[in-house]
C-alpha cells in the first residue's frame, strides 16, 4: 500500500506543478465563448433585446473572449 501512496503524492505534485499548454487553453476559451455568446444572443432575440445574427454572435464572443483571457492571466 505505501507505494500506491507515492503514487498519488506523485501524481498530485505534477497535476500542481503543470501550468498546461497555452494554445489549449485558447482554444478552449475560444469555443466556449462562441458557444456561451450564441446562447446569449439567441435568449435576447427571444426577448426582443438584439437580433439573433452572426455579426452579433461575434462580437460577444470577441467580447466574452478578451475578458475570460484577462481575468484568468496569471500575473
Amino acid at each position: 500500500m505505501a507505494d500506491s501512496d507515492a503514487d498519488r503524492d506523485g501524481f498530485r505534485e505534477g497535476l500542481e506543478s503543470s501550468h498546461g499548454d497555452p494554445r489549449v487553453l485558447v482554444v478552449i476559451n475560444a469555443v466556449l465563448s462562441l458557444a456561451f455568446s450564441w446562447l446569449l444572443v439567441w435568449g435576447a432575440d427571444v426577448v426582443g433585446a438584439v437580433e439573433f445574427t452572426v455579426t452579433n454572435v461575434v462580437i460577444v464572443a470577441v467580447g466574452l473572449f478578451v475578458l475570460t483571457h484577462v481575468v484568468t492571466r496569471p500575473d
